[in-house]
Parts: C-alpha cells; sequence; structure tokens
C-alpha cells in the first residue's frame, strides 16, 4: 500500500514539475519576445529621430512636396498612437511608404544629393534601416520558437490553459516589394 501512494506521489511530483517547466519556458520566451520587439521600437525611435532632421533639411532645399510631408508625419502619430505590436508594425510600414517616396523623390533632385547635411542624414537613416532589418528578422526568428513551442504536444496543453496565445510575425504590407511610383514635374505640384 505504501508503495503505491508513493508511486502516485512520485508521477504527481514528476507531471508537477514538468508543469511547471513548461510554464517557465512559455514565460522565458515571452519575454524574450518582448525584449526584441523593444530592440525592434529602439530602431525605430532612432529613426523617427533622424527623420525630423531629414525633412527639415529637405524642405529648405524643396517645398513642392509637402504632401509627403505630411504622410510622414501623419505616419509617426499613428504610431505614437498604437498600442499593440500589430499596430505598431502596421503604423511603422505605412511609415516606411511614406519614407520611400520620399527617398525617391530627392533622388531625382540634384541639389538634394550634394547637399552635406542631406548626405549625412541619408547615411544614418540607411544605417538605422539596417538596424530595424536586422532586429525584425531577429523578433520573427524568437516568434516561431515560441509559437512552435506551444503548439507542441503537451505544451499546447499548458500553453492554453494558461493563456499564452500565438504572436504575429512582423511581415512586410502588401505591395512592399515595388518601389513606390513618383513623377516629378519641376515648378508643380502633384
Amino acid at each position: 500500500m505504501n508503495k503505491i501512494v508513493i508511486a502516485i506521489l512520485a508521477v504527481v511530483a514528476i507531471l508537477g514539475l514538468s508543469l511547471v517547466g513548461f510554464y517557465n519556458n512559455l514565460v522565458t520566451m515571452t519575454q524574450a519576445m518582448d525584449n526584441q520587439w523593444a530592440q525592434v521600437e529602439t530602431q525605430y525611435q532612432r529613426r523617427f529621430d533622424l527623420i525630423p532632421n531629414l525633412v527639415k533639411s529637405v524642405e529648405g532645399i524643396m517645398t513642392q512636396e509637402q504632401e509627403v510631408f505630411g504622410q510622414i508625419a501623419e505616419a509617426r502619430t499613428r504610431y505614437s498612437g498604437a498600442t499593440t505590436t500589430d499596430e505598431k508594425a502596421k503604423a511603422a510600414t505605412g511609415l516606411e511608404s511614406a519614407l520611400g517616396r520620399l527617398l525617391v523623390i530627392m533622388e531625382n533632385y540634384p541639389q538634394l544629393r550634394s547637399s552635406e547635411n542631406v548626405s549625412q542624414l541619408m547615411d544614418e537613416l540607411a544605417g538605422t534601416e539596417n538596424r530595424i532589418s536586422v532586429e525584425r528578422g531577429r523578433y520573427n526568428d524568437k516568434v516561431q520558437v515560441y509559437n512552435v513551442a506551444i503548439k507542441k504536444f503537451p505544451a499546447n496543453l499548458i500553453a492554453g490553459t494558461f493563456g499564452f496565445n500565438e504572436r504575429s510575425f512582423f511581415e512586410a504590407s502588401e505591395g512592399a516589394e515595388e518601389a513606390p511610383a513618383v513623377e516629378i514635374n519641376p515648378g508643380t505640384s502633384e
């Protein structure tokens, strides 16, 4: 009789420790994803800090592309008001679209490319875009590991019970693979 009770207690203890281990592993992965998203946001903040300087430098030389400047400001505002990772990712993609239009416009203005201030800011922005790309990739790697973990048996039972839900990957918006089309007619505003 004592051997049966001890065996039952041993099985319960092993299951309990396994449950605790699975749970703690999911908490660790969740924190790793949150930390990695914070790294993405750090790079976004760097981008947001650079963009006003770039816009001011460009505005001083060119005044007819006010629509793009407005789109950039609007995208920054949407990002600031976003509360979830998905909303922030969508707002960041909107900023990238407007920023892409600005870059295309700048390529069509030789006096902008020759401006030392604009050139330096463009180099810094390019470096920041590379950092963002790296951090997004790292974030997606962590999301993949986490999503696989919560779908595997028996962790899927624990994940569902304790509210660990699948996370979304950071994905480019539809149409992002195509360069923005911008037509420039000097002296006119479009």
